[in-house]
């Protein structure tokens, strides 16, 4: 019999030496490698043979147990791959390619094999995802409690490269101005975390299928050395489990340029397919809203002299909508509860009662008539489990008054979240902690079940679930329209520039544009909307919604009815979108074919800075004519001075063209390219 020195050298010698595993993407550019080397799990990435992520740790903490990933070996590697297309019910493409190579790593301890977990990677073309998976294995305990997740991104030259960003787990949530830095001053910031290298590669860092499992937030620990930091509950446990778990992708898109990172599906190919069976009762559109009015505090949320959500005003704006061919009408403040600073009276709300003025059964029937849906509204206040002892009520409520979408709001400053446990004792979580992760989710699948669609507003970030979840329209989880209403300061011109490659990465983003007095508080005020008349209607194209609001008030729109034409015009399901030019904060230009139709619109913007645009107009049909019908800046636009000067003119188009088009300073252009027989 050996001595147990050699037996115990016997096991280690074949984990001794490091073992290195890689995979590339099915075009060859990218290349994920993963190591052991000293029993220190890592794994790093190349982009046509640059470093864009060197060695970085991978792993987790638990609350007992060991811990993954220091004296973890590699013990074994399987390899797949995938191409596949399929099908989104609406949404910014009808047909996506899931194209990728697949490489699964195994992990467990040297000396102890019963403790083991997996990454999975998933390298596609456009970027990498990977995700730990771990199996009920010896020793686990019943309840697990992770209390950190290693998981690194080592960006090199921090000093160097750009990063754009907002800060993470502060008061406001998600609805902060993003900052441009260099990477190494960014410090804890959130996802996704939008990058340019020195050698002009972009890259995003996020997260998808995010469900149950807490929200990944990036601390900075050195220079370039960005950490996972999950949100906590209200305890400090950073997620609570049991049995096997697989964790949400971490993801990393990767583009030779900015343009690039719009083009990607790397967050919906991540995602599970749709779970819902037939959505046909999903129905993307355009709405308008008793709600401009009231961020001009023109009109009220509480009842009195100024409500706004009374039978008469609904009914004027459904006759408007009706005139205008949009599908709904969004009505906040109908319901009981909305009196005193409702911003912190919660556990008021009553999501089935309206206020005498409202008559909720005389406006369904209304709105029938006409083919107009009303747009519910439900606002929690952040009064989470108040609402969740509601819900089912108050969604049956809606389904039996003809509401197929809601929007449903959580205005509370971060981590006030107010949870009452089976104990009775209140707790207060994170908007963006597992808690919340789970009780976001519930809302849209018990929304499901009575053929209703969400829009979430105060939301926790988006991470690619519409795939799963089609009736998860949209959501806000950014600084919108309203700010330039009342913020301090309003949203710049720049703003709209940085949205598309930050924010807008992780999904549809209900903005609320289309705003057509741009002074709306008078001429001397800070509190205006930052862009020319031209540039608001280029966001209908930009910032993609499958439910995209008018947000001024109608009588704004009746008096420039010839530039409102675009917004009536402008669909909101694509067949086919491509961003054609872009600079990150400084300008953009998508454009977008219509569902099921031969129409093309294009969408441009810049930010504080005037810009000529050669646009090729390439993504035309070959051989098809067109006429482009144009919204541009007037010759003398400018946001500050002349935001009102617009052109609309009518040009002949085709494929083989480059169209060149001047951009104002904050200013913008919208084009319909209609396909002539």
């Amino acid at each position: 019999m050996k001595p147990a020195y050699l037996l115990l050298l016997a096991l280690a010698t074949p984990l001794a030496h490091a073992r290195d595993t890689s995979v590339s993407s099915p075009d060859g550019a990218l290349v994920v490698s993963v190591s052991d080397d000293r029993a220190n799990p890592t794994y790093r990435v190349t982009y046509r043979g640059v470093p864009v992520i060197t060695p970085s740790h991978l792993g987790m903490v638990f609350k007992r147990g060991a811990s993954f990933g220091e004296g973890y070996n590699i013990t074994a590697t399987a390899s797949d791959k995938a191409d596949t297309t399929w099908t989104q019910p609406w949404g910014e493409r009808k047909m996506v390619r899931d194209q990728h190579n697949e490489l699964r790593v195994d992990f467990a301890r040297a000396l102890d094999a019963r403790s083991k977990f997996t990454v999975r990677f998933r390298v596609f073309n456009d970027g990498i995802g990977f995700r730990y998976e771990v199996p009920e294995q010896a020793g686990m305990p019943g309840e697990i409690e992770i209390v950190d997740e290693a998981t690194e991104f080592q960006i090199p030259d921090a000093d160097k490269t750009r990063a754009w960003w907002i800060p993470a787990r502060a008061w406001r949530g998600l609805e902060y101005l993003y900052r441009s830095t260099l990477l190494k001053d960014a410090p804890h910031v959130e996802t996704p975390f939008t990058l340019r290298l020195p050698s002009g590669v972009h890259l995003s860092i996020h997260e998808a299928a995010l469900t149950d499992y807490a929200s990944m937030t990036l601390n900075q620990q050195h220079d370039g050395v960005f950490k996972a930091d999950l949100t906590p509950w209200y305890d400090g446990s950073r997620v609570k489990t049991r049995g096997a778990f697989k964790t949400p992708w971490r993801t990393v898109q990767v583009s030779p340029d900015a343009k690039g990172l719009l083009n990607s599906d790397l967050i919906l190919n991540l995602n599970e397919p749709n779970k819902l069976g037939d959505v046909s009762w999903v129905k993307p559109g355009k709405y308008v809203g008793i709600w401009w009015a009231m961020q001009l505090w023109q009109k009220t949320w509480a009842s009195g002299p100024k409500h706004g959500a009374t039978t008469a005003e609904t009914k004027r704006y459904m006759d408007f909508a009706a005139k205008y061919g949009f599908s709904g009408v969004l009505v906040e403040g109908w319901n009981v509860g909305w009196d005193g600073e409702w911003q912190d009276n919660g556990d008021r709300f009553s999501f089935t009662e309206p206020y005498p003025d409202f008559d909720m059964r005389q406006i369904a029937a209304y709105g029938k008539k006409l083919g107009v849906g009303l747009i519910g509204h439900h606002e929690t206040s952040g009064a989470v489990s108040h609402y969740a002892g509601q819900m089912d009520g108050a969604l049956d409520y809606y389904r039996d008054n003809n509401v197929t979408q809601v929007k449903t709001g959580y205005v509370t400053d971060n981590a006030r979240i107010k949870r009452v446990d089976a104990e009775g004792i209140t707790r207060y979580e994170w908007h963006d902690g597992q808690y919340m992760a789970g009780e976001y989710l519930h809302s849209v699948v018990a929304a499901a079940k009575r053929h209703i669609s969400i829009d979430t507003h105060e939301p926790i970030k988006d991470t690619g679930l519409r795939r799963t979840y089609p009736n998860w329209l949209t959501r806000e989880g950014a600084r919108g329209q309203e700010y330039n209403a009342w913020g301090y300061p309003p949203n710049p011109p720049e703003h709209t520039a940085l949205l598309p490659f930050t924010r807008m990465l992780s999904g549809p983003f209900d903005y609320t544009p289309g705003i057509f007095n741009l002074k709306p508080n008078g001429e001397q005020s800070e509190n205006r909307v930052r862009s020319t008349l031209a540039k608001e209607l280029s966001l209908y194209v930009v910032l993609y919604s499958p439910i995209q609001m008018a947000a001024d008030l109608p009588e704004n729109y009746e008096a420039r009815r010839d530039a409102f034409q675009f917004i009536v015009d402008v669909p909101t399901d694509w067949e086919e979108s491509r961003a054609i030019a872009g600079e990150v904060g400084q300008y953009v230009a998508i454009a977008r074919q219509q569902r099921e139709g031969r129409d093309w619109f294009l969408g441009a913007l810049t930010n504080e800075t005037a810009r000529t645009l050669d646009l090729k107009l390439d993504f035309l049909a070959p051989g098809q004519r067109y006429q482009a019908e144009i919204y541009r800046d007037g010759p003398d636009a400018h946001w500050e001075t002349n935001p009102y000067a617009i052109v609309i003119e009518k040009k002949a188009a085709q494929r083989d063209q480059t169209m060149k088009l001047w951009l104002a300073a904050g200013g913008g252009a919208a084009i319909r390219f209609k396909a002539i027989d």
